[in-house]
């Protein structure tokens, strides 16, 4: 990971991450003012399950994989992020433990904030702090929603036990 200097091609990319589109251009520049803008490469791993770290990103430029694993040599796909989202927001709200892995799938570029220059930033810009506070809200919402279909469909093709019995029985006739 090497920490980059901000340009004005990724000021317009960063514009465009729908956590950050409702930001004036004054809002955006003090919101630069607190992040840090970090450049990895293909396979490195910006989030580590376990680790506590408080903050959360933006992919800028990329994408990475979310995996979770028991051991290393056990490794649960999750999902693929890219361009314009977020993740590690719930970094912000709680000091646990990570739950999963974020790896790069590509070199990658990604806009760090850390918790206590969000919550610092909230405090000097409320109503700035505010419009991320609730696109943040919104992210998360999302995802619980689409972990909670996930899971509904999991549950509906889960073989019930009438059809356990039925299997059992067409065998043993």
């Amino acid at each position: 990971m090497v920490t980059m200097k901000l340009e004005t091609a990724l000021i317009e990319k960063i514009k465009n991450i729908l956590t950050f589109r409702f930001l004036t251009e004054n809002e955006l520049e003090k919101l630069m003012k607190i992040s840090v803008i970090q450049n990895y490469g293909e396979g490195e791993k910006i989030i580590s399950q376990g680790d506590v770290n408080q903050s959360f990103y933006a992919i800028i430029e990329g994408s990475v994989k979310v995996t979770v694993s028991e051991n290393p040599q056990k490794e649960a796909y999750i999902c693929t992020i890219g361009n314009g989202e977020i993740f590690g927001e719930a970094g912000i709200f709680m000091e646990v433990k990570r739950t999963a892995n974020v790896i790069c799938l590509t070199d990658s570029i990604v806009l760090m904030v850390t918790r206590n220059a969000m919550i610092n930033f909230i405090k000097d810009h409320p109503r700035s702090g505010n419009k991320i506070l609730m696109l943040i809200i919104y992210s998360l919402l999302k995802k619980l929603k689409e972990v909670n279909q996930e899971l509904a469909y999991e549950r509906k093709s889960d073989a019930d036990q009438d059809d356990i019995d039925s299997i059992i029985a067409n065998f043993m006739d």
